[in-house]
């Protein structure tokens, strides 16, 4: 009789991957919550494209700003406190969104969030990779990949109908009430994360902050960051509203969109982190590559009025694409940085990745035009420009990949 193999994670370690992707589902649901509560937050606060940009733009710079300012001190705490800390604060920032009745206390509201959510990607990532060899890195980054589409399948239209049957503060009040049940979780059963205490210098946070991003090798992981962010943040947050405007989408119909896109994001993730340790970054992040530039000129140049079930086709295996690129770029960046300077080059690359998410959305605004019967125009230009992006995000992840394999061992 053959023995049986032993399990691929530890029943703690379990509970850590669902942990960290359900502090992923409610950090990424808070952000994307907008992009499809932008066609009822045009009219509803009077505001035009360029300010609706601003308000998702005040998140990511904000966020990427506080990144900095803390990567310093992101590798001289308990990686569990540091976590709970921003967690408690992402909350408060998320109740404010909740009773904010105009487009400044919105946009406030929406500092405050993204001062304490930015922050919480990083140290998640550092902890999971505190956590886990490299070796299975893909699958659990497959896994919490999950929490980016479950806040599709469960959140956004359950946000979507709670904001038509309620108001659209509703969607906001939903994800503070499940963040705190999340957060007395962590309080209970997270145990510490401090081993890279041991192994730190005497160097200040100033003085450790500039050591991290002084270094060439960790300079050519966030300037593959600027691009990656560039593509999503410059098409979710108009995504709903071309769809309702342009190609004929009701607002009822719109949930069932995200809702079928997210159960075969959901489905395909776990399978792309096993190929991505399987057969490789660099290949799984070349075939998401020249899945998602295909469906971008697809979807960027569609004329309305669309049937229901060629544009879910179209968003399916776009996401698809999206996370393939995600789940494999992300796995080999978390195998950058040395443990004393996992947290401070997490933090820093999560800020990159916020303010230049920052940019492109601004940059989307200013290229995208609402006219006066509500349509969008010069969208295929801002598919072109995504494309672009992600055309020289890959000869950056090819080069970086590269880089990573042929590296002398301690540099």
């Amino acid at each position: 009789m053959s023995e049986s193999k032993p399990a691929l994670f530890t029943p703690y370690q379990v509970f850590m991957i669902a942990v960290l992707s359900f502090i992923q589902f409610t950090v990424i649901l808070d952000f994307m919550v907008l992009s499809p509560l932008g066609a009822i937050l045009l009219p509803k606060l009077n505001i035009s494209t360029t300010q609706f940009g601003f308000v998702v733009s005040a998140y990511a710079f904000s966020a990427g700003i506080t990144g900095l300012l803390a990567a310093g001190f992101a590798d001289r705490f308990d990686r569990k406190r540091f976590l709970l800390f921003f967690y408690a604060g992402f909350l408060l920032g998320t109740v404010l969104c909740g009773i904010a009745t105009t487009y400044h206390f919105l946009l406030f509201a929406r500092i405050i969030t993204g001062v304490f959510g930015g922050v919480i990607g990083s140290v998640g990532f550092a902890i999971m990779t505190d956590l886990f060899k490299p070796e299975v890195r893909g699958r659990v980054m497959g896994y919490m990949q999950m929490a980016f589409a479950a806040s599709q399948i469960l959140g956004l239209p359950i946000g979507l109908f709670l904001a038509n049957k309620f108001g659209w503060h509703a969607p906001f009040w939903m994800i503070a009430i499940l963040g705190l049940f999340v957060g007395i979780l962590i309080m209970k059963k997270m145990e510490p994360v401090a081993s890279h205490l041991e192994i730190q210098n005497d160097m200040s946070p100033f003085q450790h902050l500039w050591s991290t991003l002084s270094k060439r090798f960790y300079q050519r992981a966030f300037i593959s960051t600027v691009l990656l962010a560039t593509g999503g943040f410059m098409l979710m947050p108009f995504g709903s509203a071309f769809s309702i405007n342009n190609l004929g989408i009701t607002l009822d119909q719109l949930p069932m969109v995200y809702l079928i896109t997210g159960v075969c994001s959901i489905l395909t993730g776990p399978f792309i982190g096993k190929m991505t340790d399987k057969i490789g970054r660099f290949k799984i992040f070349l075939i998401g590559t020249i899945l998602a530039i295909i469906l971008v000129g697809v979807y960027t140049n569609l004329i309305g009025p669309i049937h229901l079930w060629v544009l879910i086709a179209i968003n399916v295996f776009l996401f698809v694409g999206i996370s393939a690129r995600m789940i494999s770029s992300s796995t080999l960046i978390s195998s950058i940085p040395s443990p004393r300077d996992r947290g401070a080059f997490m933090s820093i690359n999560s800020s990159i990745q916020q303010i230049s998410g920052g940019v492109a959305s601004f940059i989307a605004g200013l290229i995208v035009i609402q006219s006066t019967d509500g349509k969008l125009s010069r969208y295929p230009l801002l598919g072109l420009v995504v494309i672009a992006s992600m055309i020289i995000a890959l000869i950056l992840i090819y080069w970086l990949d590269n880089y990573l394999k042929n590296k002398p061992q301690g540099v």
